[in-house]
């Protein structure tokens, strides 16, 4: 069985600012980021869509301690997005300064920034070439 979306494209997709996803033919759900079958009903009857990046804050954590080999980046928030479409995406909010976020965030809507965070593979990371170019992470702005 092959992925019908394999992280290769989901990623290339996200650099070029494009948010895709798996639509089930069977119950009609998205699966975001692309898993082998539905998440939603285990489906392997898939399509291809693109996803409008948009939805709602569900949780957040600020991050002051990164991962070995991203030190430059903290502190920065990472948010879990429930999309407009169903399925939830991690991602980082860019627009508001990590030491400023408080639970006000919390249903707030965002949508996806216009460029996603193009990152090398931290120490932990398999890279390979499904990961050419580095990986690419969804970034949310208030909407």
């Amino acid at each position: 069985m092959d992925y019908k979306l394999t992280f290769k494209e989901f990623n290339k997709a996200l650099k070029r600012g494009k948010l895709l996803g798996l639509k089930c033919r069977d119950c009609g759900k998205f699966t975001c980021p692309p898993k082998m079958a539905c998440q939603e009903c285990g489906s392997t009857n898939l399509d291809i869509a693109e996803l409008n990046g948009s939805g709602k804050v569900v949780t957040f954590t600020v991050s002051y301690v990164p991962s070995e080999g991203r030190e430059a980046e903290a502190p920065y928030t990472i948010v879990m997005v429930e999309l407009d479409e169903g399925p939830w995406l991690m991602g980082n909010l860019t627009d508001i300064d990590p030491n400023k976020v408080t639970m006000d965030v919390i249903d707030r809507s965002v949508k996806l920034g216009l460029r996603s965070k193009v990152l090398p593979g931290d120490t932990y990371s398999i890279g390979g070439k499904e990961a050419e170019g580095g990986f690419a992470r969804p970034t949310f702005v208030f909407a």
